[in-house]
């Protein structure tokens, strides 16, 4: 049997050099039952006798040391020592470097410790934000803060951006607002004795009339867009930008860009034709009745379908202005990156247009109501449609859009980008391009920027 308890099997080898079967000194087990054990020759009584190994481990905390003979004037052995405090399942962990033992080395033996189990865990380190956004996905709220902290942080050239185009912009609508919407009435459409051929000419006036101030305002909304995807572009790796620096960077893409709003509008042309023309045939077969509720599906459709195709291309402009591609490759990208997400799209834009066009509304109305005081038909006109308030109030309200605009270019401008570089972060790691553009160091992140197509 081996000397050493626990190591090996009785019988498995021999002990002290002996061969086995050669005959031994009687030992504890041949003596008979009960009598006291023979004491060996040489041997120490005090010792812990030959069934010990001579090589022990060390005794440490909460391990057992070899057995000693107790010191009888000492009196009584102590207990051993207790384990040290969060050496047990659901302990605190111990104080000391990393949360180990007292002076032990950081991150080894102890719960909490950084690079050990559970290394402090308090949840993924804080993305860099060089600029007004934090490089990682965003959430609705950075969005809509990264928009607003451009137009502040900003303000000189996102200001004077604005300020142009909605100037150019009002100028078109009001002088459209004068000249067309005078030679419509609108009466018929209020009109409960008015027949269906008389409200459904009120409805097309209306439409004539509208649509190009919608356009315009379209036109406007792109263009202020365009122009400020350099400074809010910018603005996320926390580079300033001048109003000539934004010209010279968006003015190569301009053509392409009103080639882009051109294909835009004549999709959106195409498409409520197409909804609206089995109601126009039927009218036109003498069946004004069929053709009225087909022209009511057929005017339902056409927004649907329209808002549809503008929320799914409505990342073609910034992909436009930054990857410097053409309007079927922007186009293609904008479908790409949307895929997926057309209702969160949506959602963060008609947020954004409803915060948009409530500020806008603290700036609007009390011009609107100026120049119907200043106007021939007062107050009380702006309540009838048959009222025609002029160009004072034309003049007067369109100075009022124009502050209202120069609100919400940038928030919608600044939307529309941050939405874009959104998207690219989540599918296509463009958070790693951004931090090596901002001069921040690299923190080991594997993804190679040369896979990211316009990076």
């Amino acid at each position: 049997m081996n000397d050493t308890p626990g190591w090996a099997s009785p019988g498995s080898a021999p002990s002290d050099g002996q061969e086995p079967g050669a005959s031994r000194p009687a030992g504890p087990t041949d003596r008979p039952v009960g009598a006291p054990p023979a004491e060996q020759p040489g041997t120490d009584p005090q010792s812990p006798g030959t069934k010990w190994s001579k090589e022990q481990p060390p005794p440490g905390p909460g391990q057992w040391s070899a057995p000693t003979a107790p010191d009888r004037a000492a009196g009584p052995t102590p207990p051993p020592p207790p384990p040290p405090p969060g050496s047990r399942w659901g302990g605190p962990p111990p104080p000391g470097p990393g949360g180990g033992h007292p002076g032990g080395p950081a991150g080894y033996g102890g719960w909490g410790a950084p690079g050990g189990w559970g290394a402090g865990w308090g949840g993924p380190p804080p993305a860099a934000k060089p600029g007004v956004i934090p490089l990682r996905p965003l959430a609705v709220g950075e969005i809509l803060d990264g928009a607003v902290t451009t137009m502040r942080t900003y303000w000189r050239t996102v200001l004077g951006i604005s300020l142009t185009v909605a100037v150019v912009t009002q100028i078109f609508v009001v002088l459209v607002q004068g000249l067309v919407l005078d030679a419509t009435d609108p009466n018929a459409l209020g009109d409960p004795s008015a027949t269906p051929d008389e409200q459904l000419s009120a409805m097309g006036d209306a439409l004539r009339a509208s649509g190009p101030v919608l356009l315009i305002t379209l036109v406007g909304t792109i263009t202020a867009t365009a122009l400020l995807t350099a400074v809010t572009s910018r603005a996320v790796l926390g580079k300033p930008v001048t109003l000539g620096e934004a010209w010279r960077d968006a003015r190569p893409q301009l053509p392409r860009l009103f080639g882009l709003i051109f294909l835009l509008i004549l999709g959106a042309a195409v498409t409520v034709l197409v909804c609206l023309l089995p109601g126009i045939l039927v009218t036109a077969a003498d069946n004004a009745d069929a053709g009225a509720a087909l022209m009511a599906f057929g005017i339902l459709g056409s927004v649907v379908l329209v808002l549809w195709l503008l929320v799914r291309f409505s990342l073609a402009s910034p992909t436009l202005m930054l990857e410097k591609q053409g309007i079927k490759k922007a186009l293609a990208r904008s479908a790409k990156l949307t895929r997926g997400s057309w209702w969160r799209i949506f959602g963060i834009q008609l947020l954004a247009m409803i915060i948009a066009n409530i500020v806008s509304m603290i700036a609007v109305v009390p011009f609107a109501v100026l120049g119907a005081a200043l106007s021939d038909g007062g107050v009380s006109g702006m309540l009838d449609a048959s009222s025609d308030l002029g160009w004072t109030y034309l003049v007067v309200s369109g100075i009022g859009s124009v502050i209202g605009s120069m609100i919400t270019f940038p928030i919608s401008a600044g939307v529309i980008v941050l939405l874009y570089i959104d998207q690219r972060i989540r599918r296509e790691a463009l958070d790693v391009v951004l931090a090596r553009a901002a001069g921040l160091p690299d923190n080991g992140t594997t993804t190679a920027a040369a896979t990211i197509p316009g990076s």
